[in-house]
C-alpha cells in the first residue's frame, strides 16, 4: 500500500509589529484596549506567487526567471526571490498584480480533450491546442493540471491557482489518475502481475495500482487502469514493455474529479464555488475569503486520505 499522502506544513506566522501611540495622543485617556495591528503578508518564493496567479507552472516560472524574463521592483529577478502583493513585477515586460492571499479566487474548469489536440499554447505544427478552447479570463491564466498526449482523450483540467495545479500533479501527493485501456490482444495474468509489480522504463520504474477488466468484444478489450504519475505516455509504454499495443486511452478521473458522463468531447464546464471548496479542502488548500461566510453550523466534509476516494462528479457542462 502506499504511504499516506501528507502536506507541507504551512510556515508559522510571523509576529504581529506594533506601532508607537503618537506622541499627539499620548495625553489622551487610554483606553485600556491595545488595538492589534494587520499582520505582515508573509512572503512567497517569486516562482510559486507567479504560478499561483495562473501565469503558468512553478517549473515553467522557474525557468522564465532564470532566463532573465521577470523584473521585481525594477531589477532583474534570481530563483529563489521572494515577494508580496506590494511588489511592483513585470513579466516580458508586462505587469503581473499579486492578490494578497485573502483575496485569491480560485477558478476550476473542467475540458473532455479530444484525440488531434496538444496540450501546449503555441504548436510551430499548427495543430489544434486545448487552450484555444478555453475562455478568456482577466488578470490570470488558465493552468493545466498534468496533460495528455495527442493520441489520448479525457478528462483534463485547468485551474487559475499554480498552488492547487501543483498539488494535484507532484508525485509527494500522490494523485490517482485512472484511464480506460483498449488493447489489441490479450493481457495474460502474468502480464498483469508485472504490470502491477512494477516494469524497467527508460526513465525509470513505473507500475499500475490497479488493473480490472471492463468488458469488450474481439481481440479489443477494455481494462480499468490506475496509476499515480503522469509521465510521458506512461500507460503506452506500460503496455508495450509487456508485448500489448495500446488502440484507445481514456483519463476518466485526475483525484477525486471524475471526468462527468454528460461532458462531450471538446465540451468543457467550469465548476461552481461549492464544488471548487471541496476540491481545495481536498487538497488541504485555505479556502478563499471570496465573499462573506455565512454563519457556521455545519462541519465541513472531511477529506479523504489519499487520492484513492471522496470522488465527486459535476453535471453541468458549457
Amino acid at each position: 500500500m502506499p504511504s499516506r499522502r501528507r502536506s507541507p506544513l504551512r510556515p508559522p506566522s510571523k509576529p504581529v509589529n506594533r506601532v508607537p501611540v503618537a506622541a499627539e495622543s499620548a495625553a489622551r485617556k487610554p483606553s485600556g484596549r491595545a488595538v492589534p495591528q494587520a499582520e505582515p503578508e508573509e512572503q512567497v518564493r517569486l516562482h510559486k506567487a507567479l504560478a499561483d496567479a495562473g501565469i503558468g507552472s512553478r517549473r515553467e516560472m522557474e525557468a522564465w526567471i532564470a532566463e532573465g524574463r521577470v523584473i521585481v521592483n525594477g531589477e532583474t529577478a534570481q530563483v529563489g526571490d521572494r515577494v508580496t502583493s506590494k511588489d511592483v513585477i513585470k513579466v516580458s515586460g508586462r505587469r503581473v498584480y499579486l492578490r494578497a492571499p485573502e483575496g485569491k479566487r480560485v477558478r476550476v474548469l473542467l475540458y473532455h480533450k479530444q484525440e488531434g489536440e496538444i496540450v501546449s499554447r503555441d504548436d510551430p505544427k499548427g495543430r489544434a491546442t486545448v487552450f484555444e478552447q478555453l475562455p478568456k479570463i482577466r488578470g490570470a491564466k488558465w493552468v493545466s493540471v498534468g496533460r495528455l498526449d495527442f493520441n489520448t482523450e479525457g478528462l483534463m483540467i485547468f485551474t487559475t491557482s499554480g498552488e492547487l495545479a501543483n498539488r494535484l500533479m507532484h508525485p509527494r501527493f500522490e494523485v490517482e489518475r485512472e484511464y480506460a485501456v483498449r488493447v489489441l490482444g490479450e493481457l495474460t495474468p502474468e502480464m498483469q502481475q508485472q504490470l502491477i509489480d512494477g516494469i524497467e522504463l527508460e526513465d525509470g520504474e513505473a507500475r499500475v495500482e490497479s488493473l480490472a477488466e471492463a468488458g469488450g468484444e474481439g481481440a479489443n478489450r477494455w481494462w480499468r487502469v490506475v496509476i499515480m504519475e503522469g509521465r510521458y505516455r506512461e500507460v503506452r509504454r506500460l503496455f508495450d514493455a509487456v508485448g500489448v499495443k495500446v488502440s484507445r486511452l481514456i483519463r476518466t478521473r485526475y483525484g477525486p474529479v471524475a471526468l462527468p458522463p454528460q461532458l462531450k468531447r471538446g465540451q468543457k464546464h467550469e465548476i461552481d464555488e461549492t464544488e471548487v471548496k471541496r476540491l481545495l479542502r481536498w487538497a488541504d488548500m485555505p479556502i478563499p475569503d471570496s465573499r462573506p461566510r455565512p454563519a457556521q453550523g455545519r462541519a465541513a466534509p472531511r477529506k479523504p486520505a489519499s487520492g484513492r476516494a471522496g470522488k465527486f462528479n459535476p453535471t453541468k457542462r458549457t
